[in-house]
């Protein structure tokens, strides 16, 4: 089999002891694009399955990644879950009530309790608008009064996520990145979501800037109970963050486990080839993943690594 063979889909997950019961989960979720090219009287149509028969469940108060290369599918999931596009055919349900066609009251309720925080924090942010109205955006979309009104709200929040309460009224412009994706981080907390989908959410930073909003996030979680469904490609991000890990491939979940089972027993030979084109340099690393290959009885061939070890 290839490595990139993504014929055989992982199958669908189930909740087990040591799984909390999912805050969010989807089923068969597909997505298919048709493009018209050529010339003449009748082009020809072009199908193309971006998601493919996609199930997923995303655990009360934890943190599901969704890992692949670019073109994987991941990023269409995501907003297919946080209902920002509609799936060809397929489910998701939020506690358990389906929410795939939710219309009205039920839309806006789902729209409280799913938040999303993108990729390019600066472009995500309305530059016309002061924080504080970027923040104060969702209460007022949902309707939402708060005690002292919204301007302490926004104040409170901006000093959680490690921001000057008194740079409410200043400009997106006048922030650095990595403040844009924390006025993105208090603008998704404000109406008490308990899900925020967080969609390549530090790939644009630095890496000190990424070290300190995984820490925030991670704070965040604890202290809330927030579940993530956290979307990427670096797969030492997700190994910090997350407690299990999906991996697609050209639309399909070829694999799904927990964070320790995916990374030191990878089942799934796209899987594998991921964390082998990871550069390392701890070489007792290799050696331990190495040891659990073969106690599972997998492939121990020898890839040589940034580290000089065999993976």
């Amino acid at each position: 089999m290839s490595p990139h063979d993504a014929s055989a889909p992982a199958p669908a997950p189930t909740a087990t002891a040591a799984t909390p019961e999912p805050f969010l989960s989807a089923r068969d979720l597909t997505k298919e694009y048709v493009t018209r090219g050529g010339r003449g009287l009748r082009p020809p149509v072009r199908r193309f399955l971006a998601v493919d028969g996609v199930s997923l469940d995303v655990p009360t108060g934890q943190t599901l990644s969704i890992v692949g290369e670019s073109g994987s599918g991941k990023s269409t999931t995501a907003r297919i879950i946080a209902h920002l596009l509609d799936p060809t055919s397929g489910t998701f349900a939020l506690k358990g009530e389906d929410m795939t066609h939710a219309k009205g009251a039920a839309l806006r309720e789902f729209r409280r309790q799913v938040q999303v925080v993108f990729q390019d924090p600066a472009s995500s942010l309305n530059p016309r608008h002061t924080v504080e109205q970027i923040i104060s955006a969702p209460l007022r979309y949902q309707g939402i009064t708060t005690p002292g009104g919204h301007g302490q709200l926004v104040r409170d929040l901006l000093d959680r996520v490690g921001l000057n309460p008194d740079h409410a009224q200043r400009y997106p412009a006048q922030f650095s990145g990595g403040q844009c994706q924390r006025i993105g981080i208090a603008r998704a907390l404000a109406v008490s979501p308990g899900l925020i989908v967080c969609d390549e959410a530090v790939s644009a930073l630095d890496v000190t800037v990424q070290a300190r909003v995984i820490a925030l996030l991670r704070d965040l979680q604890r202290e809330r109970g927030l579940s993530y469904v956290f979307i990427a490609h670096d797969l030492a991000v997700v190994r910090q963050l997350s407690d299990r890990v999906a991996v697609m491939s050209s639309g399909k979940v070829v694999e799904e486990g927990t964070r320790d089972d995916v990374f030191e027993r990878p089942q799934h030979p796209y899987t594998r080839s991921l964390l082998d084109a990871v550069p390392r340099i701890d070489p007792e690393w290799d050696r331990r993943r190495q040891a659990a290959r073969a106690a599972a009885g997998l492939d121990t061939t020898a890839i040589e690594t940034a580290g000089g070890s065999a993976a």
